[in-house]
């Protein structure tokens, strides 16, 4: 049986390949040990000089199967925790996913992961950390969890809090898809390439080239990103740290745009908006990424158990009804004794801890 993660040496690269196309390669428990595992055994191994973070071919190339390089974790097990467990599983899950996120970010030697396709929630863990992060025209980066009651996790509140214009709020809140295009614009891929291009850049780094230079010698250049058109409405809109006051910005803004983020947001819950503008304010004023995913385990480990995570999964996941009833309902109804309980240090037995 092929295994959810296909690790593999070739040359000089470590190479890990996501593959579960049926969950469009969603992150488990055990693909995130075996990563980690990997990681670790290469971190020190001097013949692997790169690696490689992408996902496996489709079988038989079925373009039902291939569209994706992450779509996020595996939300079956958070809800069934949540329903069975009082959030035990859940919270051993993201311990050791983020354990592996800030492995990422620490890593001694140069990763490149190839977004090639959907990488949304823990793909965006995956891919973000990495030293090189290549974007495609298939590429469809978002962190949506504000959707279905949660928050973007996995790092979210140090790379969202740290883009330009307010642009990390923007995409909090609003779970909005950026392409590949858009990606490198940002700043959330540092290379695009057409798709002949990935098989030979993936080539040249396992022949020993430097990574950086075979990316550059092999990069694109993307159409224009459609965002940055609305890059000075969203700085205006999403300037301050309170979700009323964003949400009576864009309302006094007649422009198609300002309304159409209006009604999206209307769809989003009120509580996972405003921990997440929390979120992103906190990470800025944290000294380094370890205290970003410490603070986030905090916060995670809470979310799952709010009822905002079990409607949000029920409206877009079980009955995709799409019809979710927030709790509370409007933003007006998020008290900050809730929001601060959120946020409150664990015990100290509890904190989540690097490796």
């Amino acid at each position: 049986m092929t295994p959810d993660v296909i690790v593999r040496r070739e040359g000089c690269a470590g190479i890990l390949s996501l593959n579960r196309p049926r969950a469009i390669h969603a992150l488990t428990l055990p693909m995130v040990k075996a990563m980690t595992d990997a990681l670790l055994a290469w971190q020190d191994d001097p013949a692997i000089t790169a690696v490689i973070i992408d996902h496996a071919p489709a079988p038989d190339g079925d373009p039902k199967l291939s569209r994706g390089f992450c779509a996020g974790g595996d939300i079956a097990l958070l809800r069934g925790s949540a329903l069975e467990d009082g959030g035990a599983r859940a919270r051993e899950f993201f311990f050791h996913e983020y354990r592996l996120n800030h492995l990422l970010f620490t890593y001694v030697k140069p990763v490149v992961a190839f977004m090639d396709g959907i990488t949304m929630g823990g793909g965006v863990g995956i891919s973000q950390p990495a030293r090189w992060r290549v974007a495609t025209a298939k590429t469809r980066l978002a962190m949506p969890e504000t959707g279905i009651g949660l928050f973007p996790d996995v790092g979210g509140g140090w790379y969202l809090s740290r883009l330009k214009g307010r642009l990390g709020q923007y995409l909090a809140l609003t779970g909005a898809r950026l392409d590949g295009a858009e990606c490198l614009w940002a700043g959330l891929a540092t290379h695009y390439l057409e798709e002949p291009a990935l098989a030979q850049a993936k080539a040249r780094i396992a022949a020993g080239e430097n990574v950086g230079e075979a990316l550059d010698a092999l990069a694109g250049t993307p159409g224009p990103a459609p965002i940055a058109a609305q890059a000075t409405a969203i700085a205006r809109h999403f300037l301050a740290n309170s979700l009323p006051e964003i949400l009576a910005s864009l309302a006094r803004d007649p422009a198609p745009f300002a309304q159409e983020t209006l009604a999206t947001l209307a769809t989003r819950s009120p509580f996972s908006c405003a921990v997440s503008l929390r979120q992103l304010a906190q990470s800025l004023a944290l000294p380094d990424f370890a205290a970003n995913m410490a603070m986030e385990y905090r916060v995670g480990g809470r979310m799952i158990m709010r009822p905002d995570f079990a409607e949000g999964v029920r409206a877009v996941i079980v009955d995709k009804d799409n019809a979710p009833r927030w709790n509370p309902a409007s933003p007006e109804g998020v008290a900050a004794p809730a929001l601060d309980a959120i946020f409150a240090p664990l015990p100290q037995q509890e904190e989540w801890t690097p490796l």
